[in-house]
């Protein structure tokens, strides 16, 4: 019987690790299917997540390279303008054309001579380009005013002269008639740039003012160096000599013609891009605003407070200096002016004191008796003067 009971007990041990066993292996097995689905959902999550971040970088993608593809130009150095990746290199030469209708016929053949041997003369392809630009006025109605502001400023000036010169009597006719001619001419010379300010600027509202300017664009190709590999800088080195040599040639070549040309700067070609793309907004927004304004930079800071404070600063102590040395001239006028009225109301007193001098440092050549009786004259003189001035004192005051 213990044998037997032995044997159960082992049976029931065994039993029972079995289904321990099998508990645990199926909590493990529910534990992996969750992890797996969970690992599912992500990657489903992330995969979504995926395609919308492509979808958002085709369409900025896009964008940037139809804005890109429209402006056709990657950049402007060093006299050029860039295209293709540094593939193609352009240079412009603005040229100033002639009027071939009021020319004679012997005129015009030669002008045609000479265009026909220019174009003999041709050994790579050009473009021609001419531009259509309103006439903006305000840069010529800004400099007018600032001359007539300084004719002003020059015309008060000699009119006081002049009148200092009327009140005194120290200038002769001549003078005063010389300066009267002077101001003259002035004052008509304020009234005519008065004049043609105002006539220009109502030629200003006229928006119908056009002009046009004539260009020969010459294009390089990278290709055209050949086979050997050059870095950048040595691509734009000698785009640019081949670009410069060819232009030299084209301005020789239509001097006959009896056309000048100038090649175009860096401003001078951003300018002419900026006119062709903002032909509405370049009439009343030129390039030149726009580069002051600072629209081409990502931000713009505006300057520190203490720096405004101490140019506002620097100003004040430049005025009051000004302002002090005006005062301290005026003090030294004024107390010269002093001494001068002072030395004319004692003028006789002064006189009559250096002729005692002089008498006294002659006594010995005039002699005493002489000397002794022009100084009794002298003081009775001065007493009868002095009596005289008390009568009329007391008649005043009567």
């Amino acid at each position: 019987m213990s044998n037997i009971d032995q044997t159960t007990q082992m049976l029931s041990i065994i039993l029972i690790c079995a289904i321990v066993i099998l508990i645990v292996l199926a909590i493990v097995y529910v534990i992996l299917n969750r992890k797996e689905k969970i690992s599912k959902v992500k990657k489903q999550n992330d995969s979504i997540d995926r395609i919308n971040d492509k979808n958002k970088e085709k369409t900025s993608n896009d964008g940037k390279k139809s804005v890109f593809e429209f402006m056709e130009f990657d950049g402007i150095e060093d006299n050029m303008i860039i295209q293709k990746n540094g593939k193609k290199y352009i240079m412009v030469i603005e040229c100033q054309g002639v009027n071939y209708d009021l020319m004679s016929g012997v005129e015009k053949t030669g002008v045609e001579e000479g265009f026909v041997q220019f174009l003999n003369t041709l050994r790579h392809p050009i473009q021609i380009y001419i531009q259509t630009r309103t006439i903006n006025l305000e840069n010529s109605i800004n400099t007018y005013k600032k001359k007539i502001s300084d004719i002003e400023a020059n015309l008060f000036k000699m009119r006081q002269q002049y009148q200092e010169m009327v009140d005194s009597d120290m200038f002769s006719k001549e003078e005063v008639n010389k300066i009267f001619f002077e101001l003259t001419k002035q004052n008509n010379l304020y009234e005519y740039g008065r004049d043609i300010v105002y006539n220009t600027e109502k030629m200003s509202l006229n928006k119908n003012i056009l002009s046009k300017k004539y260009y020969i664009v010459i294009s390089y190709y990278a290709s055209e160096m050949g086979k050997v590999e050059y870095d950048k800088n040595e691509v734009v080195s000698i785009a640019f000599s081949e670009l410069y040599n060819r232009a030299q040639s084209i301005i020789r070549g239509i001097s006959p013609c009896g056309v000048s040309g100038k090649i175009l700067n860096s401003t001078e070609l951003a300018e002419l891009l900026y006119v062709a793309y903002n032909r509405d907004e370049s009439e009343t927004f030129d390039l030149k605003k726009a580069m002051t304004a600072q629209y081409d930079s990502l931000y713009s800071t505006a300057p520190d407070v203490l720096e405004k404070r101490m140019k506002e600063l620097d100003k004040e102590i430049e005025q009051r200096a000004t302002d002090s040395v005006k005062e301290k001239v005026e003090r030294y006028k004024s107390r010269y002016r002093e001494k001068v009225e002072q030395k004319e109301s004692s003028i006789e007193q002064l006189a009559d004191e250096m002729a005692k001098l002089i008498l006294e440092e002659n006594r010995q050549y005039l002699g005493d008796d002489v000397v002794d009786d022009i100084m009794k004259e002298e003081e009775l003189k001065n007493e009868k003067q002095k009596t005289k001035r008390k009568s009329k004192a007391r008649n005043t005051e009567n």
